[in-house]
């Protein structure tokens, strides 16, 4: 008896959905009119003309109103239930038609579970649901899904660990098989303003849009966005500018004219306004380099109106910044920002920078975690170092809250534990792929030219020496891991373009238009 209902009921619920609940495919396409049962009709007639009685049965069927429909089913079901079984299988003398019956009583089958497990769900979605208890509750929750980013600009700023982060970049790109914005030499025409013109192999505003710009520029917004998809995720790093202050001194003394004058980093401090003259090339080196960087004027006086702006226009175009000094936690944000796996946020650090020693003094044997070079201040100089890069300091202590304010709403604890999950990793990478257990090198002492730093300045740039015996799978990942910056663009570049001249494979010899290494 269950089953006759069951039966009935099923017949009942595909019927309604098929011809009376607009989704029959014999008249899908035609609108609800009065004359669509007719149309119907004759639709069924070119497409069963093998079965004209098929048609007519179907067509009385289709011109009843539904209450007329429900209880033609019902009798006609119990009709066929109840007769003879000789006759009930009169029907099916013919082969196909026994096929055709056995298609429909699937069909039957599913409709039954779809509409009964439907049910189900609509029932139990309108009761309340506490939290899980017992055993249940200790189950993990299931990841949420996220589709990776694939298009991204990062504002490449000076001495903040950002080449650390552009070897991310380079490897996620060269791995997923993306495609680069990349410069003709080795930074897209800075310190100029970007133009869309500085990238190599640029065909117009027409041409296909890039998947990632990384190099070093000065931002310029109306510009990048010509070349990039709209959907692009944009994010930058910063430095406390004291600490970048004592970097760019010593990275860029060479190159500064502010820097050459002064001679001594507390010498500046004292009264970096007798040294500084902005109109000098490669004088923005030394006063709001962050500022600079991301498009704004490092010499304009500062008011809080300027201040506010300027953090309102960053807020604006940049959907994440990370600072330096927290590395790994950044990597964290970052990682859950772009929806990356773990190994693609995990680096060692590159471009790492140590003051060399003084004229006459050992070349080697010393220890390098002890600076050479003297760069400690006073905490008056430091002071006025603050002062002068005063732009820089408002900046940063706008986005150091902002960071904090995303770790909190991360979760302390969760960071911690991805933090330990991320260094963990990073120490087992540096086991396989580096010798020395991981300890950054001189460069003179890494006889690989593919990965030795290219040296700038008055600094020693560190680089790392690989294992020995790596098979070819792991020699190559490990390799992308510790590949310095200018050889791993020389790397894409030969990939991007196979037919372009071959790069200078001395980086030192790479000049820009203005007679200084591009690099440096």
């Amino acid at each position: 008896m269950i089953c006759f209902l069951s039966f009935i009921v099923v017949f009942n619920i595909v019927f309604n959905m098929y011809f009376t609940n607009n989704a029959s495919s014999l008249f899908f396409s035609i609108p609800p009119s009065q004359g669509r049962n007719t149309i119907a009709c004759l639709n069924c007639m070119q497409l069963y003309p093998f079965d004209s009685l098929l048609c007519m049965k179907y067509c009385e069927f289709a011109n009843h109103s539904p209450s007329q429909q429900h209880t033609l089913v019902i009798t006609s079901v119990t009709t066929f239930i109840t007769m003879p079984a000789p006759d009930r299988l009169s029907g099916y003398r013919r082969p196909w038609l026994r096929w055709l019956g056995w298609v429909i009583l699937g069909l039957l089958v599913a409709g039954f579970a779809r509409q009964c497990t439907s049910l189900y769900l609509n029932n139990s979605s309108l009761q309340p649901v506490g939290p899980l208890e017992g055993p249940l509750s200790v189950l993990p929750r299931v990841p949420e899904t996220c589709r990776p980013h694939t298009h991204l600009m990062f504002l490449k700023t000076h001495k903040t660990a950002s080449s650390t982060v552009l070897n991310m970049l380079y490897r996620f790109g060269e791995e997923h098989g993306l495609h680069f914005a990349l410069p003709m030499g080795y930074i897209l025409g800075y310190p100029f303003p970007f133009n869309v013109h500085r990238i190599k192999g640029y065909r117009g505003n027409r041409a296909a849009k890039y998947d990632i710009m990384a190099n070093h520029l000065r931002f310029n917004k109306d510009e990048v966005q010509k070349v990039l998809h709209e959907d692009t995720f944009y994010f930058s790093i910063l430095r406390d500018p004291l600490s970048l202050a004592k970097s760019s001194f010593a990275y860029f003394h060479d190159i500064c004219p502010t820097f050459r004058k002064a001679g001594s980093l507390g010498a500046f401090a004292d009264s970096p306004g007798s040294f500084h003259k902005a109109h000098l090339r490669n004088s923005h080196y030394a006063r709001n380099l962050l500022w600079f960087d991301f498009g704004m004027d490092p010499n304009a006086n500062v008011t809080q109106e300027l201040v506010r702006e300027g953090l309102v226009t960053i807020r604006k175009n940049f959907k994440l910044i990370l600072l330096s000094e927290y590395f790994d936690q950044s990597m964290v944000l970052l990682r859950h920002a772009l929806c990356w796996p773990l190994d693609a946020v995990v680096s060692f650090t590159l471009n790492k920078a140590h003051y060399r020693p003084p004229k006459g003094g050992p070349e080697d044997g010393f220890d390098l975690r002890q600076p050479v070079v003297n760069v400690s201040l006073t905490p008056a100089q430091r002071e006025k170092l603050r002062e002068w890069n005063a732009l820089d300091w408002h900046l940063y202590q706008a986005f150091n809250r902002s960071f904090w304010e995303d770790v909190r709403r991360f979760g302390p604890e969760r960071m911690d534990q991805e933090v330990a999950q991320l260094r963990a990793r990073r120490d087992q990478l540096a086991g396989v792929c580096l010798l020395k257990a991981g300890e950054p090198v001189e460069a003179h002492h890494i006889g690989d030219k593919d990965i030795r730093p290219y040296q700038c300045g008055s600094v020693r740039i560190l680089g790392y020496e690989l294992q020995q015996g790596l098979d070819n799978a792991t020699t190559e990942a490990c390799l992308r891991l510790i590949r310095p910056e200018i050889q791993y663009k020389d790397l894409l570049d030969a990939k991007q373009f196979p037919r372009s001249q071959p790069s200078i494979r001395d980086p030192a010899r790479k000049l820009d238009v203005n007679g200084v290494i591009e690099k440096c």
